[in-house]
């Protein structure tokens, strides 16, 4: 999977999230596998513990136009109301892309009640936005080989014997960040 997260000129983002702030979003685009052809925006929200994603299908040439900072002139050419949003945050708040976060992910999903298990693994990070679309990129891990996120995603309750294995094991809940985690590998470099 591959991922452009954006973020404004101060980095509020991901302070933010590092000052566990239970209310704020933030903007990334990605694409699955090889397939950049099929671009998707998206807006991911958490409130209060609670997330919220709303997401629209982009160009490549639509995806250039952002890359070269021309929300002003994607604005006029566009009816989604998602990426009029992302152009007018563009705008005002000088959204810019900050760290391609490239990862494996193993998917589960219980289609009843809608419950999503993901297995992330190789996660790693690089600042090369040019060569996101032909993923032809340079990466840095930010993750232990053999190491994994598991996330579980469900929509209302999650069912007793899901709750019985994620918490009868030697498993922790924590809060987990891949776009900070990338940022701060980043940002080590730079120094």
């Amino acid at each position: 999977m591959h991922t452009l997260y954006f973020d404004d000129y101060k980095n509020a983002c991901a302070k933010e999230n590092d000052a566990g702030i239970s209310e704020r979003f933030k903007y990334r685009i990605r694409y699955y596998g090889r397939q950049s052809g099929y671009l998707k925006l998206e807006r991911k929200e958490k409130r209060n513990g609670y997330c919220h994603k709303e997401s629209c299908r982009i160009s490549p040439e639509e995806y250039r136009m952002i890359l070269e900072g021309r929300a002003n002139e994607l604005i006029w050419r566009t009816e989604e109301p998602l990426l009029k949003q992302f152009c007018v945050n563009s705008m005002t708040r000088r959204f810019e892309p900050k760290a391609v976060i490239d990862y494996q992910r193993t998917a589960y999903v219980e289609e009843i009640s809608n419950i999503r298990i993901t297995l992330d693994g190789n996660i790693a990070v690089s600042d090369d936005f040019s060569h996101f679309l032909d993923g032809n990129y340079m990466r840095y891990p930010v993750q232990e080989k053999g190491h994994y996120v598991l996330e579980v995603k469900f929509d209302y309750m999650l069912p007793g014997y899901i709750r019985h294995m994620v918490t009868n094991r030697n498993l922790v809940q924590s809060s987990y960040s891949k776009y900070c985690v990338g940022r701060k590998r980043l940002q080590s470099m730079e120094k």
